[in-house]
């Protein structure tokens, strides 16, 4: 794989979180609207839907990044390590 194929596909793959992203976020802040909509006007539809989109964004990034810190580290010292 060249390196130029390799960030092709990690660009396509941040392409599909981040809409994935959006479109859950959007789901959502529609839901919200639809099950309290004396509490939520039609008017503030894209405000809450672009505001649930990057806070899901940003959680699944930080759950990508905690998840490849936590890959990163050896896992437990064998017993022939320790002697």
């Amino acid at each position: 794989m060249t390196a130029f194929s390799s960030r092709r596909a990690w660009m396509v793959k941040e392409w599909i979180i981040f809409a994935l992203c959006v479109g859950v976020g959007g789901h959502l802040a529609f839901a919200v609207i639809l099950h309290a909509p004396d509490m939520w006007p039609l008017s503030t539809l894209w405000k809450a839907g672009l505001l649930s989109a990057a806070s899901l964004y940003v959680a699944v990034q930080l759950i990508r990044s905690l998840w490849w810190v936590v890959r990163a580290c050896p896992p437990y010292p064998s017993q022939d390590e320790t002697r």
